[in-house]
């Protein structure tokens, strides 16, 4: 948890990864600093299997399984399908567990917002009323299931898109990014790879929670 030095309590953006990052992966430790430095109480934890938690033996065979399919240029969907589809079902839980808990903080208030891994994003979007905005990185495998529940997301989003990530098909955002049924909804593109997303995206992003967590100025 990063909380602001203001004393006052700060909205609540909530921070996933979904590619196995532990809670203190140095990315994830930067941008929850840099989002407290604007004014954020900011939470990231191990989603089940990462970190410190243990792995299932299902969720290895399918990583093992996933990695031979590449190396051999095979279809990987449904591979991807029984590996992500369950991470996101034990995952939701967990965070709402967490939400309840980081709630009862004296520095951390609502709104909430989320930040980060898309799956678990549109599960926490329409399973989670306390949660207002989310900011979401394309980057990632959408299960079918995350896409049908895409058409049921209503809360403001923005959509990070690297146009040229590898082995994520652009098209697949931009048709997801069509399916959610928020009447606001942004999406950013740039070039570059997974990894090259634009440092100031994370300013846009803070002032894209700014507008929606913070109440207007009276």
């Amino acid at each position: 948890l990063w909380t602001p030095e203001s004393p006052a309590p700060a909205p609540l953006i909530l921070m996933a990864h979904n590619n196995g990052l532990p809670k203190g992966d140095a990315r994830l430790v930067a941008r929850g600093r840099l989002t407290a430095a604007d004014g954020f109480a900011v939470a990231a934890i191990d989603a089940a299997g990462c970190g410190d938690r243990p792995r299932s033996a299902a969720a290895e065979q399918a990583r093992a399984d996933l990695r031979r399919a590449m190396q051999a240029g095979e279809p990987v969907d449904e591979i991807f399908e029984s590996l992500v589809g369950p991470m996101v079902e034990r995952a939701a839980p967990d965070w709402r567990t967490a939400l309840d808990a980081l709630l009862t903080l004296p520095g951390v208030a609502g709104p909430v917002g989320y930040s980060g891994w898309t799956a678990l994003g549109i599960r926490l979007a329409v399973s989670e009323p306390r949660i207002a905005a989310a900011g979401l990185f394309a980057g990632g495998f959408v299960p079918r299931a995350q896409r049908e529940e895409a058409r049921q997301v209503t809360i403001p989003l923005l959509l990070l898109l690297q146009w040229d990530d590898e082995g994520n098909p652009r098209q697949r955002a931009l048709d997801l990014f069509d399916a959610f049924g928020s009447e606001e909804k942004t999406l950013h593109a740039n070039l570059g790879g997974h990894l090259g997303t634009p440092a100031f995206e994370l300013e846009d992003g803070n002032r894209f929670y700014d507008r929606h967590l913070r109440a207007p100025a009276s």
